[in-house]
């Protein structure tokens, strides 16, 4: 298991790796910097004061060099500008001699130095642990919604197959997996968060959940996100409980005159349980990724909606950082989901 466990952190550590290299340079192009530029300077720069402000920030160097120095693995540039002015990365805007003199060499990732945001105008880090909390918060009570209520529904669906319970289920189950969050969204907010009829159950916007979070302001928003990933899982549940219920050791059991619910409960369930324990574990990235639309949709300013002001203002710092921690978080449910899976099925642990 431990060989198990070594060999995958490697893959994960060459995976990230380059999957950071492929995201730094389709950030670093030259649209994408003459864009930094215009934004930072004047939009009207002429090209050969674009280049100079480019070359002052050490955008000018070899992306690999420029891959080194933000990873934190090469020495950090100082650079003394067209105008005179000495420059570091690993030293802050406007820093004397001295300052830079005395800044550290490497000043990078694995430093824990993310860099500057240039739109919210302070530290990546601390804008990513701030919204990486809150959208924490949002996908904890969307898992507790989503998970119990699709394992309940496929399990429920696949004990019978073709019964009026299994169709039943299995097509409120395509139905929500159909319904964007966009869609279902709205209709929400229309129905639930409007005073027609003189009623307003739940609130439209979800910013003051950001600070206290109740059933009346984040209830949307939940089952927004909740309903689109159940009806999957429901799906994926239904059709493993399906295929253990046909299994011999279950006919066998019901030959022997076990009752159906202790069939059900002790034989089929955990197996039945394997598939859909890797499709939840990857949830978790979407979840991450996915609530750019409802966070966007309901205002609540988490990391979605940190994703979609980064990328649209060219914010090429607090772009790279999301990224990251994208990749971070996709590559450890990918880990904890194999390790889950390797418990689960002991066929694969034993081989």
């Amino acid at each position: 298991m431990g060989l198990f466990i070594l060999r995958r952190l490697g893959v994960m550590l060459l995976t990230a790796l380059c999957l950071t290299f492929i995201v730094f340079w389709l950030t670093n192009l030259t649209p994408n910097l003459e864009k930094l530029a215009k934004t930072q300077g004047n939009a009207r720069m002429s090209d050969e004061a674009v280049l100079t402000f480019l070359g002052n920030r050490g955008y000018a160097q070899p992306l690999p060099v420029k891959y080194g120095q933000w990873l934190g693995v090469l020495p950090g540039y100082v650079i003394e500008g067209a105008d005179g002015e000495l420059r570091a990365r690993c030293a802050p805007a406007g820093a004397t001699p001295e300052d830079i003199e005395n800044a550290p060499t490497f000043c990078g990732v694995l430093q824990g130095q993310w860099g500057f945001s240039t739109v919210f105008k302070n530290d990546v880090s601390e804008i990513i642990a701030t919204r990486l909390g809150l959208t924490g918060k949002l996908m904890f009570w969307v898992l507790m919604v989503m998970v119990p209520g699709a394992l309940i529904i496929g399990v429920l669906a696949g004990m019978r197959e073709g019964s009026r319970t299994d169709r039943s289920l299995s097509t409120v189950s395509i139905i929500t997996t159909a319904t964007p969050e966009y869609v279902s969204g709205v209709v929400f907010i229309a129905l639930f968060a409007t005073s027609a009829f003189g009623m307003q159950y739940f609130k439209g916007t979800a910013t003051a959940a950001m600070d206290d979070a109740n059933f009346e302001n984040f209830f949307l928003p939940v089952i927004t996100i909740a309903l689109y990933g159940m009806g999957y899982i429901a799906r994926m549940t239904r059709a493993s409980m399906t295929e253990v219920m046909t299994a011999q050791y279950i006919r066998t059991a019901r030959l022997k005159g076990v009752s159906f619910p202790t069939i059900v409960m002790r034989h089929a369930l955990r197996n039945a349980l394997i598939a859909p324990f890797t499709v939840i574990m990857l949830q978790i990235p979407w979840l991450l990724n996915g609530v750019v639309i409802v966070e966007t949709l309901f205002n609540y300013k988490g990391f979605g909606w940190v994703l979609v002001q980064a990328a649209g203002n060219n914010d090429i710092e607090l772009l790279l950082a999301v990224s990251v921690v994208s990749v971070i978080v996709v590559l450890i449910t990918q880990l904890i989901s194999d390790i889950g899976y390797v418990f689960l099925n002991p066929r694969i642990r034993i081989s």
